[in-house]
């Protein structure tokens, strides 16, 4: 496979049209690929439609967009908009996302997660091709829908996975999966599953990274990051089942007792630093790397804790750096 090497967009630390200059100059340091996220930030579309005219040689992605918070037929309209910007440089990542985002910022109903993943996956098959979609899936229903805009090359669909179901289904009847808060060493358990029938499928990985970071204030930033994310419960079964059950449940014990302050003490150094990624640039990209040894197609940096002008950080986190 090509070898890849992405990054989150937007950066943080620029406006998003301050991004036009470091998003252009991307390709000549050795990035592949921008992917965007949708959380409380941007949505994951309009970044990577600018990127799409900042920078013609890059890969776009969404990681991810939730299945939930847009309609069958209006996500697979969003889809196909930006595969027919960018030909043969767009894959949808697609996920459940969570509870929290689904439920209490969008009012929606965060119920049968796999099935939701599973059905859209279906339709989107479908209606990227241009077939007109007449189908009761479990989860909801489509009467009489046939995009009026359909790519040339539909673009590849992924599915964000986290344990063995859904990591299957982003084998079987996605494209590949996208990962997310797993350690280089956790790509061994996962892969696997997204590869049981083919061994080609993508894996992409996002990876939090803090590149310059002194220990002492990567590992108090990354605490706040893993208290806020693996107390979600989707979180907290991935690393129940990923065998950190014994390091992470004085933390789960604690925050379900409402001590946020102890919560964040009992969370050790050393799951810090397999999930959040700090140092010196050059040791980061090692630790990149050590994603890619282990099976991951696609890694994308996400910079987090930058202070000042980000724009050095992102060259020396280059491959080429």
């Amino acid at each position: 496979m090509t070898k890849r090497w992405g990054i989150t967009l937007p950066v943080a630390g620029l406006s998003l049209p301050d991004q036009r200059e470091l998003v252009a100059s991307l390709p000549d340091l050795g990035y592949t690929d921008v992917w965007s996220a949708e959380a409380n930030e941007t949505d994951a579309f309009t970044p990577l439609a600018l990127a799409s005219v900042w920078a013609p040689a890059l890969r776009l992605g969404t990681a991810i967009v939730p299945v939930f918070t847009r309609g069958p037929a209006t996500l697979a309209m969003s889809a196909a908009t930006l595969a027919a910007a960018a030909p043969g440089r767009f894959a949808l990542g697609i996920g459940t996302s969570s509870d929290v985002i689904v439920e209490r910022w969008n009012d929606i109903p965060f119920q049968e997660p796999y099935k939701r993943v599973r059905d859209t996956v279906r339709f989107l098959r479908a209606a990227l091709r241009g077939e007109k979609v007449t189908e009761t899936y479990d989860t909801f229903t489509v009467r009489g829908f046939t995009a009026q805009l359909v790519p040339d090359e539909p673009p590849p669909v992924l599915v964000a996975a986290l344990r063995p179901g859904m990591l299957r289904l982003a084998g079987r009847e996605g494209d590949g999966a996208v990962v997310n808060w797993l350690s280089a060493q956790d790509v061994r358990t996962v892969a696997p599953y997204v590869r049981e029938r083919d061994p080609d499928k993508e894996i992409v990985a996002r990876i939090f990274v803090m590149p310059g970071a002194d220990p002492d204030t990567a590992r108090a930033l990354g605490r706040r990051m893993i208290a806020a994310y693996l107390n979600v419960p989707v979180y907290r079964a991935f690393h129940e089942w990923l065998g950190r059950g014994d390091d992470l449940g004085p933390m789960w014990k604690a925050w379900s007792d409402g001590d946020r302050a102890a919560a964040l003490r009992a969370i050790p150094d050393a799951v810090v630093d397999q999930l959040v990624l700090h140092g010196p640039a050059a040791h980061c990209r090692e630790r990149i790397q050590h994603y890619v040894d282990n099976g991951v197609t696609t890694p994308v940096i996400h910079l987090v804790g930058a202070e000042g002008d980000p724009v050095p950080l992102v060259h020396g986190l280059a491959p080429t750096g």
